[in-house]
């Protein structure tokens, strides 16, 4: 099922393990992380950077997760982690770097 999402922040996501990835996300899906928080699902999250410029790499990775994934609704019993593909890894790191998230 494609969805039309606009992504327009970037966050930090800790796992249960205690290790962290960074997501480019929007106010819904960071919602839902922290949501997943309080049920047990995920440690922390938090936002990094609001409101980032909707750059070249941006549209193109919010074309790969409407493409690939749907935002989890507020029934989840599980947090979905979007897994990436080396391309779409390689659209995150270039997101950072232009928004000098390092």
């Amino acid at each position: 099922m494609a969805q039309d999402e606009t992504l327009d922040l970037i966050e930090e996501i800790t796992r249960t393990d205690g290790s962290k990835y960074r997501e480019i996300g929007n106010m819904v899906q960071n919602g839902r992380a922290e949501l997943a928080v309080e049920r047990g699902f995920l440690n922390e999250v938090r936002i990094l950077q609001l409101n980032i410029p909707h750059s070249q790499n941006v549209a193109k990775y919010e074309q790969y997760i409407n493409a690939n994934f749907v935002m989890q609704d507020e029934s989840m019993d599980h947090w979905d982690e979007w897994k990436k593909t080396p391309e779409a890894e390689q659209m995150v790191t270039d997101i950072l770097t232009e928004n000098h998230i390092g």
